[in-house]
């Protein structure tokens, strides 16, 4: 079994919207210092100047945190946090060498002058540092607070899937055990792999194995229904070495059955499909929805919401499970992708 990517503090760096939240803010710390009373001159000369020093130094630290990510990866939060201060100061430092010269004919300074020039540039740093240190532990914390919240909550909507194929199941085994027992012994094989996956709790496994899992789960449901229940499978030879969380799939394929076969007497079709579509996988649960309700149903979301809060936590709301009712069918379709 894969296993789960392990959210390190750095993942939240490489997000657009990080970043254009650093240069901002580094656009206001220019403008806090071009609008300070002390100095004389051109406050658009102090803010561009200001600015473009800033940003140096921030992006030179965000590129020194983004080239060391595999080693700092294996680090504790609060040791990056201060490895980040650390490069945010010598980062200053680095910028404001070159600056002093490259500019020493344009900015010519006295080695007193420097070193006070190098005393405020530190103690700046330090001071941003700092707070920033002291934002990112609150970040970390409410993250983590986040997570294991989440945790619970799928814990719960996991905990709603497990019901709804043993009782039909067992009440399938009991009609068979007398009849055909040897039918009635492979269910109760089938339903021992179920619900070891179910009982492990929220995880991850490879496509392949779900699969498996469905296929024991269509092999209980097709004594069950016999031939009312028609199955047709297109999946490729070769599956990506992709995870999934465990029962994703079969809930979609449960539902399928217990609103486009069950409710039917003539029973119904499951179209089970995993594709690669470009730099996503999908993975498409189809039915005929009956002509006529025959009995009152209370749609396809059993497991539904469970699978889509699943899929959504693993990949960092980057993946989705979308429904369609179209032409007398109802598709469920789950789409992760390809890349982590």
């Amino acid at each position: 079994m894969p296993a789960a990517h392990t959210p390190s503090p750095l993942d939240a760096l490489w997000q657009t919207s990080v970043v254009v939240w650093v240069l901002l803010a580094g656009e206001g710390l220019a403008a806090i210092l071009a609008l300070a009373p002390a100095g004389d001159g051109n406050r658009w000369v102090h803010f561009g100047v200001a600015s473009l020093a800033i940003q140096w130094v921030l992006l030179t630290t965000l590129g020194a945190l983004y080239g060391l990510r595999a080693r700092l990866a294996t680090w504790r939060p609060a040791h990056v946090a201060y490895a980040g201060l650390l490069l945010l100061v010598l980062s200053t430092w680095a910028v404001f060498g070159v600056s002093a010269w490259l500019l020493a004919d344009l900015w010519p300074m006295s080695d007193g002058e420097r070193g006070d020039w190098f005393l405020r540039l530190t103690t700046l740093a330090l001071t941003v540092g700092l707070l920033g240190l002291a934002a990112f532990q609150n970040h970390w914390r409410a993250r983590q607070l986040a997570v294991r919240a989440k945790q619970a909550e799928l814990e719960a909507l996991q905990a709603r899937i497990r019901p709804h194929f043993l009782f039909n199941t067992l009440n399938t085994g009991a009609a068979l055990v007398h009849q055909r027992p040897e039918e009635a012994e492979r269910l109760l094989l089938d339903l021992s792999d179920l619900f070891r996956a179910a009982l492990a709790g929220p995880r991850e496994i490879t496509l392949a194995d779900e699969l498996a899992l469905v296929r024991r789960y269509l092999e209980i449901e097709g004594l069950r229904f016999g031939d009312r229940l028609r199955v047709e499978w297109q999946v490729p030879v070769a599956l990506p070495a992709l995870s999934v969380p465990a029962l994703s799939i079969q809930p979609l394929v449960e539902n399928a059955i217990r609103h486009g076969v069950e409710p039917v007497a003539t029973g119904g079709d499951v179209h089970l499909q995993v594709a690669a579509n470009g730099d996503w996988l999908e993975v498409t649960v189809a039915n005929a929805l009956p002509s006529a309700p025959v009995r009152p149903t209370t749609g396809h979301q059993v497991g539904l919401n469970a699978v889509r809060a699943r899929i959504q936590a693993m990949t960092h709301g980057r993946g989705s499970v979308r429904t369609t009712t179209a032409e007398g069918r109802y598709t469920a379709v789950i789409r992760i992708p390809l890349t982590p």
